[in-house]
């Protein structure tokens, strides 16, 4: 081997190296939920639901919601005084979305029965990438806010 091809094999060898540790630095998207609750319904048509979900992973997205305590579940961003619904959205890396009154939040339509106060309403959350993650959501009071 001569000189230049050794060294143009060392200088590859220290390019792919360098590349090799230029990762984003960022995990696989890791869910965690705190603070998860469903405020009592008046109705057994619709009733609301609140959590936060922490990230301590890469970028993903909340994509879908499911129980089999509803016929439905939908997700819904608040832009003003304005609801509607979504497809899905962001969690950033590192970061949390929360869902909560007067913000994003789940609607659950049409449920079985008309939960009450201490009922527990167990629901999947489903994201782009991440695993899929159990939650309960403990009905409250419907005047019931939880502690910032």
């Amino acid at each position: 081997m001569n000189r230049r091809t050794a060294l143009t094999a060392a200088l590859a060898l220290t390019a792919s190296l360098a590349l090799a540790g230029c990762g984003t630095g960022e995990s696989d998207p890791q869910m965690t939920v705190e603070g998860a609750y469903m405020p009592q319904p008046v109705t057994q048509d619709m009733a609301g639901g609140f959590l936060t979900i922490k990230n301590s992973g890469a970028a993903d997205k909340l994509t879908a919601v499911t129980t089999n305590e509803a016929k439905d579940v939908t997700i819904h961003k608040t832009a003003g005084n304005k609801m509607e619904q979504v497809e899905s959205l962001p969690i950033p890396a590192g970061g949390e979305l929360r869902l909560e009154r007067g913000g994003n939040h789940l609607m659950l339509m049409g449920m079985k029965h008309k939960p009450t106060k201490s009922d527990v309403i167990r629901v999947q959350l489903q994201f782009a990438h991440a695993e899929p993650v159990d939650v309960d959501l403990p009905v409250k009071a419907a005047d019931y806010q939880p502690k910032k």
